[in-house]
């Protein structure tokens, strides 16, 4: 239950095993590919040397891939959102399967010829879209011109001069008083729509000055007609192409509808090239030659057995060389990746820990101390039995039913093992969805509720404090048996030590005057804290060569507590919050309570069940974010730095399958 040890391992094989060994590699998901490195050898000579011949053909191969990704997923959308069967979208339902059998199903010519006869259907079914908007917007302008019953660029008059377009309405009374004015214009309405009038003029080519002055005067638009037929003709075949096109599109939409049937084959390509992406990328770390390969990286030392077993399956003993290192200090001091090893109650609050940083190779992980406060103050601030059942509930039902991506599983299993503190806490305040327990059963006594949130509000305030005090002096502790490990002892004194002295003996003060009334324990007390404080300030005036320095930052040092009473009091949120998510609930109950019989027993129930519900998400984050808060500031801030990296091994992206670790056949 700490930062799993890691080992430095070197591969070299003939070139041509390179391919087998990356897939070992990466279905085992245990090994983070590095770059080569090695104490004896020099840099520049590996970069001159190993000068990678294969650089373009790697970059040419990621790239078709990169390429082959987009064309899948883009394939996956235009399926998914234009395709028609039974009127059902058809998701991928997420499976166990194992890399081995990934890349043994994956058919790359297959996947190929599916893409391009997808992108075939799209391409017709966008030339489709293109022209039914060009012949909406055809339509939508030939209907305006029904009326007019010739062909303008086929009519010639010889004295006469032919006009059709359309002015603006507001502009329509200025035309129409001019067009009375002349005598010699006939003007025919055509259309008239909100915004524009449609008119067709005749007038004689000897008034064709004056009347282009008064159309442009009225902003009179000419009309560009460019059918060969009539308006009304166009009109109709227009139409007649619009329904032409709609059956057509109809059935593009039924071809593309029987690639559905291959949906899964996309699904599952688009994560084999995944795979293949993240293993030509894994490519660019190596050392190879045209006659062998050089693979380096680190690998969890518990896991070294198991890779050697799947490795030599894979690839005979007698065609690869192994050798496995301990990381140097420089390494460990430098990059090196950090992976948490816990126990399945612990692994799931992984996820807090990673929140925050992740400590570096040599620190503590803090998860397994941090794990069984974190539980009690989760379960104090939700405290409610009704609530930690449904909790229950709904997580065992999904993690038995459903396959879920890793990182939602180790969600549910998070919910899932916080309901059970949930449920404690519920029994000690008594309270189920916010009512209280009855006080007797069948005539026995019931002993709920254990602490009351109405009468005991006190004693679960001075109760927060002291887990709070019991958390800090935990932190505390485990910063002292850090820095005694480092052999920093005065360290040790000054930061974790002398403060738990200086704690204890407050709190041992506290209680011998106003618990047991008692001057021993008093003055025991006081003596424990003022050696305690001495042993704060004297600690620095040690270290540093200015004494006056030295008590100076040792008075700054003590002048901190003031600090850990501001942690303390931090704590009472934990009392705060458990009792406003019960009062809440208890209100929520009391509004339907007085409801008319009739309406509490319809809309009543859809209420409280909605009113429940959202309490049950407000109580689920605050206390999700307070008990992370807690953790972050009051707890970790004692003896956690962080700033670690997370172990990378090479594996696939897991987008639509969970892949199982390579096992050894049988």
């Amino acid at each position: 239950m700490a930062v799993n040890k890691m080992e430095k391992v070197t591969l070299i094989a003939a070139a041509e095993k390179e391919e087998v060994i990356l897939q070992a590699i990466q279905g085992l998901q245990t090994i983070e590919i590095k770059d080569f490195h090695h104490a004896s050898v020099d840099q520049s000579y590996i970069e001159n040397y190993f000068a990678s011949n294969r650089v373009g053909e790697e970059k040419a191969e990621k790239k078709f891939y990169e390429e082959l990704l987009l064309r899948i997923q883009d394939a996956l959308l235009f399926i998914e959102h234009f395709s028609t069967n039974d009127g059902k979208r058809r998701g991928f339902k997420r499976r166990i399967q194992s890399l081995e059998s990934l890349e043994a199903s994956f058919n790359k010519k297959k996947v190929t010829e599916y893409l391009e006869g997808i992108e075939q259907l799209k391409s017709r079914l966008n030339y489709v879209e293109t022209q039914r908007k060009k012949l909406l917007t055809d339509e939508d302008w030939l209907a305006r011109w029904q009326s007019l019953d010739v062909v303008p660029q086929t009519v010639s008059l010889n004295d006469a001069v032919l006009v059709s377009g359309s002015v603006n309405a507001a502009n329509n009374q200025d035309f129409l008083t001019a067009m009375e004015e002349l005598s010699f214009v006939y003007a025919e309405e055509l259309y008239h729509s909100t915004n524009h009038v449609y008119y067709s003029l005749i007038y004689l080519k000897e008034s064709e000055a004056l009347i282009s002055d008064l159309l442009n005067r009225v902003s009179f638009d000419k009309l560009n007609y460019s059918f060969d037929v009539l308006p009304r003709e166009a009109y109709e075949a227009t139409k007649k192409e619009l329904a032409v096109l709609v059956d057509e599109e109809k059935q593009i939409k039924y071809e593309l509808a029987a690639y559905r049937e291959h949906l899964d084959d996309l699904y599952t390509g688009e994560e084999m090239i995944y795979a293949l992406i993240y293993r030509e990328e894994a490519k660019a770390h190596l050392l190879n030659t045209a006659y062998f390969s050089l693979i380096q990286g680190w690998i969890p030392s518990d896991e070294k057995q198991v890779f050697l077993d799947v490795l030599y399956d894979a690839v005979p003993k007698s065609e690869i060389y192994s050798v496995f290192e301990q990381p140097t200090t420089e390494e460990i001091a430098g990059d090196m990746p950090v992976q948490l090893k816990n126990n399945k109650v612990v692994a799931p609050f992984e996820m807090l820990t990673e929140m925050y940083s992740l400590p570096k190779y040599d620190e503590i992980d803090p998860t397994p101390v941090m794990t069984p406060f974190y539980m009690v103050f989760f379960g104090m601030m939700v405290a409610d039995l009704g609530y930690g059942l449904l909790m229950l509930l709904a997580t065992l039902v999904v993690r038995k039913t459903m396959i879920l991506p890793r990182g939602m599983k180790r969600f549910a299993d998070f919910f899932f093992i916080l309901s059970f503190p949930t449920i404690i806490w519920g029994f000690i305040y008594g309270s189920f969805f916010g009512a209280s327990f009855p006080e007797s059963l069948f005539g026995i006594q019931l002993p709920f509720p254990i602490l009351s949130t109405s009468e005991d509000v006190n004693t679960i305030l001075l109760l927060s404090v002291a887990f709070g005090f019991i958390q800090l002096m935990t932190g505390l502790i485990v910063n002292g048996i850090e820095l005694t490990k480092r052999k920093q002892y005065l360290e040790s004194i000054g930061s974790s030590f002398a403060w738990q002295g200086l704690l204890l003996g407050i709190l041992i003060a506290v209680l011998g005057t106003i618990v047991l009334k008692n001057n021993g324990f008093f003055l025991t007390g006081i003596v424990i804290a003022v050696i305690s404080a001495l042993s704060i300030v004297a600690v620095p005036v040690i270290q540093t060569k200015s004494k006056a320095k030295g008590l100076a930052k040792g008075l700054y040092e003590l002048y901190n507590l003031t600090g850990y009473i501001g942690d303390l009091v931090s704590y009472t949120r934990l009392m705060a919050l458990g009792i406003s998510g019960g009062s809440i609930a208890a209100a929520f109950n009391m509004l339907v309570e007085f409801m008319p019989p009739v309406a509490r027993f319809t809309v009543g129930i859809l209420l409280i069940i909605a009113l429940h519900a959202l309490n049950l998400f407000l109580s689920l984050l605050s206390a999700y974010v307070h008990g992370a808060r807690l953790q972050y500031v009051e707890f970790f801030g004692k003896f956690y730095t962080g700033g670690g990296r997370a172990f990378q091994p090479l594996k696939t992206e897991e987008k639509y399958l969970n892949i199982e670790k390579t096992k050894l056949k049988k």
